[in-house]
């Protein structure tokens, strides 16, 4: 039982505060100097944005059916990207024999050229992770994204972060809480729930799924332990 309350502690200890202000001087992992938040961009935000693009037009193609009412609704300058897409589901919504299964991981390979998933590792206490299980990652591509409730510096996660490994601290001070279970999935469920338009969702819940609709959201099982750059 010790030993197990020891290794529970290990993990958990760099998201303490206290902890965190003790021992900000000893362990160089604990801090990172940034002179200005766009030198510590590895990817600028234009080609992140068009690998986004690219999928989530990937990903509304194979689910039109479901999708196109709700991006009617978006803002002009937001469904203006997707009007080729839309144009299309209008010519052949009516046509018989056009319903295809919606294949998210499909979408992501045709699109990327590789599918992500999370799985159990083979190495002995390393629990789950995030594994490429088709095709290879080229340098500098955009391979996950870290979904979760998000926290403003100024609102209450105390008992959200409580034995949670799965907070996520931006630069910016915001918090991410990318936990799929607990306390920390009903919080998200009921955000959702609270946010949504009429019968259109306005947030995706199946990343608290073994199957996400979108492949990317399992960034918070990329576990980064060393001081080199890498952005989740």
């Amino acid at each position: 039982m010790l030993r197990r309350l020891l290794s529970v502690w290990k993990r958990y200890k760099y998201r303490l505060v206290p902890w965190i202000a003790l021992n900000m001087g000893r362990n160089p992992r604990t801090i990172r100097f940034v002179p200005e938040a766009s030198l510590d961009k590895i990817i600028s935000d234009s080609a992140i944005e068009d690998s986004l693009q690219k999928l989530f037009c990937a990903l509304l193609r194979g689910d039109l059916r479901n999708q196109a009412e709700f991006l009617n609704m978006l803002p002009e300058s937001i469904r203006s990207k997707y009007t080729g897409i839309l144009t299309h589901f209008q010519s052949v919504k009516e046509t018989e024999g056009n319903h295809m299964d919606f294949n998210p991981e499909g979408a992501m390979f045709e699109t990327f050229g590789f599918i992500i998933r999370r799985a159990t590792s083979s190495l002995l206490s390393a629990g789950r992770g995030v594994f490429v299980t088709t095709g290879k990652v080229p340098k500098g591509t955009v391979v996950c994204m870290y979904p979760g409730t998000v926290y403003q510096q100024y609102e209450p996660i105390l008992f959200q972060s409580i034995c949670n490994p799965f907070i996520f601290r931006c630069i910016d001070g915001v918090l991410i809480d990318g936990n799929d279970k607990g306390i920390s999935k009903v919080i998200y469920r009921s955000c959702s729930g609270r946010d949504r338009l009429g019968p259109c969702k306005t947030s995706d819940v199946t990343w608290l799924t073994e199957t996400p609709a979108n492949p990317l959201g399992v960034g918070q099982y990329v576990n980064n332990c060393s001081n080199g750059l890498c952005d989740v």
